[in-house]
């Protein structure tokens, strides 16, 4: 059954105060909820940067709106615990990093805000479920969802609620950061009530709204020509206009589409319930290549770059497959089901393992570089700022690891 959408935007009853007061300067000036000028939005950067330094911020899911988990630096060697914040639950949810802060969510339903400098919890918010979806961080925001049917706007300094949007069902994925006229920054945000939705992440202003035909379990992402791309449980890739949200193409996969697809140009890559990872472009009808091991399922979003597309398996390995012909170049076997999506650097790919090590493989050959021993099982992507690797374990441990000289 095609589930139904009932969205609400609530904002506190200051600002909704103010709005009305301003309301006739909205077109001309950019004003906080609270009535404050806010600085004019920027362009979100792509993976991993910012304008002082490319490697300080990873400000959404997959550290950039292809969602191709890819970092401009070499891997670090002989990494090492460099720090660590501990939370109650298990931690649930990619690390997002940028402003001076790093935010994981958990299964006892809390956002947490680390300062990065201080190593010490700046606030936490608490949710009514689960936080599975990844933070975006933007204009001194945090842009986050949860399993209660929340998805929140909250203030980077004290975490104190801007707005927030109410769905039917929960929201699991992240929200891509895209750059709209003016360059002020807009979020695309999918629901598992199966709509995909475009908003204005100063006020949460509804843009565009597009329904599909079942739940969506992916973040949106960003192909090279203005357009946006997802799949779900519809068994379905839609292809949308990112300007006004009209579906423009559709790729009909075996199964349902169960992670976030990534981007390279033109083409998305993405895995199914057919325990399939496929590549499919936005003028085919049907996938370009299919590539499947042994009936194993695959566990993780994909990582994307020149050559290979890399991702996690139920059988406990980490598979490197050719982009263009989507033909096995190599796999690296761990102790553990791979759930944790792939980092890749120029050098190296790094991920987790149910078995509790951070694992670096060479990306020509898989041969392993290193491994670190977290002691904890590690099912969620790596992130990367400052220069170092973040991720969430399942006991709770947020782990920030630096890389020591090479030998």
């Amino acid at each position: 059954m095609k589930p139904t959408g009932r969205f609400i935007l609530t904002v506190p009853q200051t600002a909704r105060s103010v709005g009305r007061a301003v309301a006739a300067l909205v077109a001309f000036t950019v004003l906080a909820g609270c009535g404050e000028k806010r600085p004019a939005a920027k362009t979100p950067v792509a993976p991993g940067g910012t304008a002082e330094s490319p490697a300080l911020r990873w400000p959404m899911s997959r550290g950039g709106p292809q969602l191709q988990g890819r970092v401009a630096a070499r891997v670090p060697l002989r990494p090492a615990v460099e720090w660590t914040f501990q939370v109650k639950g298990a931690i649930t949810s990619e690390a997002a990093a940028a402003e001076g802060v790093v935010v994981v969510g958990d299964d006892e339903g809390v956002i947490h805000a680390v300062d990065w400098q201080t190593r010490r919890e700046r606030w936490q918010v608490a949710t009514g479920d689960t936080v599975e979806a990844t933070a975006a961080i933007a204009d001194g925001r945090v842009f986050i969802g949860s399993d209660d049917g929340l998805f929140r706007a909250l203030e980077l300094a004290d975490g104190k609620l801007a707005w927030q949007l109410q769905g039917e069902e929960k929201f699991p994925t992240g929200a891509a950061l895209v750059a709209g006229p003016g360059g002020e920054t807009r979020l695309l945000v999918n629901g598992y009530d199966g709509i995909s939705h475009c908003l204005r992440a100063l006020d949460g202003t509804l843009l565009w709204r597009h329904e599909t035909e079942d739940f969506i379990n992916g973040t949106p992402v960003v192909l090279a020509g203005g357009q946006v791309a997802f799949g779900g449980c519809d068994a379905v890739i839609h292809v949308l206009q990112l300007s006004d949200g009209s579906e423009v193409h559709s790729v009909k996969s075996d199964a349902q589409i169960i992670r976030s697809l990534a981007a390279w140009e033109d083409t998305v890559y993405g895995v199914n319930h057919a325990n399939q990872l496929l590549a499919a472009t936005v003028t085919a009808e049907q996938p370009i290549w299919v590539y499947e091991a042994d009936d194993t399922q695959f566990l993780t979003s994909p990582a994307v770059d020149e050559a290979l597309v890399y991702v996690g398996a139920r059988d406990r390995h980490l598979h490197a497959v050719d982009r263009l012909t989507g033909k096995l170049r190599w796999k690296f076997g761990t102790g553990g089901r791979v759930a944790s999506s792939p980092l890749v650097f120029e050098d190296a790919v790094v991920f987790g393992s149910s078995d509790g090590r951070l694992y670096a493989v060479a990306k020509d050959n898989g041969r392993e570089l290193w491994r670190l021993d977290l002691g904890e099982g590690l099912e969620n992507a790596p992130a990367f700022a400052g220069g170092r690797i973040v991720i969430g374990g399942g006991d709770g441990t947020l782990f920030v690891i630096q890389g020591g000289a090479a030998p």
